[in-house]
């Protein structure tokens, strides 16, 4: 387990795209209900502008936010892209309305949607595509040998997953070569520790979606109040900073629609915790 001394600033995905750990989710540049337009689309673009201005070079979108909405955004807002910049998406889900999701694994709808995703993106390869979930209608090598062609055709570089276990990592990875792994998880919910504890073995990078800690755990006057305000920081900066030094494989993609936010959270990043401070939180939590 990294400590505060050994807290690195990059990772390299896949073993040869060298990223800067604390990324941007652009899952919140859509509507409510991650459905149709933003109420501000240039408000929205200057937002992806600004991420990559101070930094960010890992951004995470999928399909389904829209959908179709986020990608096309991030196309016109940044490409052509700066050399270095990142962009993964995702597909898997099929989208109905505002806050409905339904999985969707068929491989011929899965081969669709990669296409659909580099003309939205403006590329010609996609540097990280993931599939959004484990469709129990098919197989997951089904899924993935339409993926594996697509990427034997020059379309996708490297190819992650996204909320799964350690089993279905194995078994993805039987078709495969995983680079990463996207999992609900945060300083309060750990339920995805041993997938973590996986990635880290393997050196997969392990993308944890909802990275800000809430609930409980976060109320004003807490110990992770205290811990920030020891350090004149907010709760979602401590939670960034303890997750960075959680592990070294852990990419963070803290999500937000403005400017502000997007400066508060990136801040995180040179936040440093003591290893007492680490152990503090981390038995907070537990």
């Amino acid at each position: 387990m990294a400590t505060a001394t050994q807290v690195s600033k990059t990772f390299r995905l896949g073993g040869d795209l060298e990223i800067n750990r604390l990324g941007f989710g652009a899952m919140r540049i859509t509507g409510n209900g991650i459905w149709g337009e933003p109420p501000d689309r240039e408000k929205a673009k200057e937002v992806l502008r600004k991420a990559v201005e101070l930094g960010v070079n890992f951004i995470d979108t999928a399909d389904s936010y829209g959908p179709q909405v986020s990608e096309r955004l991030i196309g016109e807002a940044l490409a052509p892209y700066k050399k270095g910049v990142v962009v993964a998406t995702k597909a898997g889900f099929l989208r109905t309305g505002p806050n409905k999701w339904h999985e969707l694994g068929k491989p011929e709808y899965l081969v669709q949607q990669v296409e659909l995703s580099l003309r939205n993106l403006k590329v010609e390869r996609l540097d990280l595509w993931q599939l959004h979930r484990i469709d129990p209608k098919f197989p997951v090598e089904d899924s993935l040998s339409a993926i594996k062609k697509l990427q034997e055709q020059g379309k996708i570089r490297h190819v992650g997953l996204s909320e799964v276990s350690v089993k279905e990592i194995e078994q993805a990875r039987k078709v495969m070569p995983i680079v990463s792994v996207q999992n609900e998880y945060n300083l309060a919910n750990r339920k995805s520790e041993d997938v973590l504890d996986y990635c880290e073995k393997h050196n997969l990078g392990f993308i944890p979606w909802f990275p800000v800690a809430a609930g409980k755990l976060a109320k004003a006057g807490g110990k992770l109040d205290q811990a920030a305000k020891q350090h004149n920081a907010t709760v979602a900066q401590i939670s960034l900073a303890w997750l960075l030094h959680r592990s070294p494989v852990m990419l963070p993609i803290p999500g937000t629609s403005s400017i502000e936010h997007l400066e508060e959270n990136l801040k995180a990043q040179d936040l440093v915790l003591t290893q007492q401070e680490f152990a503090d939180l981390e038995a907070l939590a537990r």
